[in-house]
């Protein structure tokens, strides 16, 4: 009986080790890091205000382990003014990794140090990426301190630019213009980043379908997403946002190139603001059941002594 448990271990141990060879084959023909060779390597960029420390960091975060795999530039406060008409004088520190995809395979963005990337969230570059044209890549963000995240922008336009896209300095201007505003609206009372994605996101979708052909139509849009979302902004704050759709609207974008991905972009904010609410639920639940408990408490003593 020992013998034959025995024969059966070593067969197990000998099957055991054809599989984990038959592993390690499959990770060796591992084609994650391979170079698309019609768009070439990936392009990271890193803001020229890094420290050499700093720009070490930044690589290990975008997991730039080996240069030679990488094309690697500098953001400039030239190209910010080259971009976005930005300004000469701002600071760049947060960086980016682009890799280029096939026409369809859509936009993702993944910001690898949400900590330190303070005012813009992943869905918020997806959708100035989308206005200034930018449908096909695969974009990592990360800086090493703390910055409101603008300047990535600027670094992606930059790689897409190197990698041989083409860009148009108007979509461009007015994507940063977007972003600008869609952080500037999460500051507000009763807003936050995902209310105000959503709201730009469902614009954009109703601008798709509807094709508003004057600056009335682009209103009544408006209009009709901040009632169906229930926000309330300003006279001010609500012409800033028709004075941006109406740009978009004058530079003709055809967001029925992109309609999936505005869908999928509201379908990530939805489950978002649900996951908030759903955890709001649950904190609320707690705080109940200790207010109902020490009720109770009161009650008994008061009860014991009064």
């Amino acid at each position: 009986m020992l013998k034959r448990i025995s024969k059966i271990v070593l067969i197990a141990v000998f099957l055991l080790g054809i599989g984990m060879n038959s592993v390690a084959k499959a990770s060796s023909n591992d084609n994650s890091d391979s170079i698309n060779e019609k768009f070439g390597a990936p392009i990271v960029v890193y803001g020229e205000k890094l420290s050499p420390a700093q720009k070490a960091k930044t690589k290990e975060l975008l997991g730039v382990t080996d240069s030679s795999q990488v094309n690697e530039i500098t953001v400039t406060v030239n190209d910010l003014v080259k971009y976005i008409n930005g300004d000469p004088h701002s600071n760049l520190y947060s960086s980016a990794k682009i890799t280029r995809k096939e026409k369809g395979q859509g936009i993702s963005v993944s910001i690898v140090t949400p900590e330190n990337i303070t005012e813009v969230t992943d869905e918020m570059y997806a959708n100035a990426l989308l206005t200034a044209g930018i449908e096909d890549a695969s974009v990592e963000v990360a800086s090493p301190v703390k910055v409101s995240g603008h300047s990535a922008l600027v670094g992606i336009y930059k790689a897409y630019d190197k990698s041989g896209g083409d860009l148009n300095k108007d979509r461009m201007e007015v994507a940063n213009e977007e972003l600008g505003l869609a952080t500037e609206l999460a500051k507000k009372d009763g807003m936050d980043q995902e209310k105000v994605t959503q709201l730009l996101t469902e614009i954009k979708q109703e601008i798709a379908n509807q094709k508003p052909a004057t600056k009335e139509d682009i209103e009544k849009i408006i209009d009709e997403k901040l009632k169906s979302l229930k926000i309330e902004l300003s006279p001010e704050d609500r012409a800033l946002l028709v004075k941006l759709f109406d740009k978009m609207r004058n530079l003709d974008i055809n967001f029925d190139n992109v309609k999936k991905q505005l869908g999928d972009i509201t379908s990530d904010i939805k489950k978002k603001l649900e996951d908030v609410a759903g955890d709001k639920g649950f904190w609320q639940g707690v705080a109940d059941f200790f207010k109902k408990m020490f009720q109770a408490i009161a009650d008994f003593f008061g009860n014991l002594f009064g």
